[in-house]
């Protein structure tokens, strides 16, 4: 239950399955890398945003909870994202609308989970 994946960007990502599924718990399961990727997509969208609006931002980062439904196929149904994000002086009218902006049109992932998960989240603004 080991799987290794080779991206069209030529990088490999392991995945592996739960023990009593027969993994070994080696790797991420499958499901967390979506979420992951995810996380990781929304949270690059944010930062361009601050940027591209001229605002000092220095760091972003995003943590994901989710509920799945309990009977095959297990989508996510409730996905959470509470959003830390750092810079100087940064108006936090500015950075909730790069988290909705990111949500609302330009996340690709999230755009495809929200078909079956409610999606909610938060804004933490560190100063730097």
């Amino acid at each position: 239950m080991l799987f290794t994946a080779q991206t069209g960007s030529g990088h490999v990502a392991v995945m592996d399955g739960a023990p009593e599924g027969g993994g070994h718990n080696l790797a991420p399961r499958p499901m967390e890398l979506l979420l992951a990727g995810t996380g990781g997509c929304t949270a690059y969208d944010v930062v361009l945003i601050l940027k591209r609006g001229r605002h000092a931002v220095t760091g972003c980062s995003v943590k994901v909870n989710a509920e799945r439904a309990e009977s095959d196929p297990k989508v996510f149904t409730r996905i959470e994202f509470a959003f830390t994000v750092t810079g100087k002086n940064l108006p936090r009218a500015a950075v909730e609308r790069a988290v909705q902006l990111s949500h609302e049109k330009y996340c690709s992932a999230s755009a495809m989970l929200e078909k079956t998960a409610e999606m909610t989240w938060s804004v933490d603004i560190v100063e730097a």
